[in-house]
């Protein structure tokens, strides 16, 4: 299954480590700097010329990349299921 996380740009799920609401994770300086250090090493790409509200951390083939994303985070969650499948954990 593949998750389309804005502009051209789709992964497939199983890579997906984390998606992160940019706004409310960034007031952290950890967050921060974890961002900040991504971008130096190459790692962040932007995928597209709106403002970014979400990042989507994932790994392929042990490789990390960052996509920031103009849909919110709660937009992709819902896209890619885990809300539903929190909702159908007893």
């Amino acid at each position: 299954m593949f998750l389309h996380i804005g502009g051209d740009v789709v992964v497939p799920i199983k890579n997906v480590i984390a998606i992160m609401d940019l706004e409310s994770t960034t007031l952290s300086k950890d967050t921060r700097d974890f961002l900040a250090i991504a971008e130096e090493e190459g790692f962040i790409e932007n995928i597209s010329d709106d403002i970014p509200k979400s990042f989507i951390i994932t790994e392929i083939d042990k490789k990390s990349k960052i996509y920031l994303s103009p849909i919110s985070s709660t937009t992709l969650q819902k896209r890619s299921g885990f809300i539903d499948g929190i909702s159908n954990v007893k």
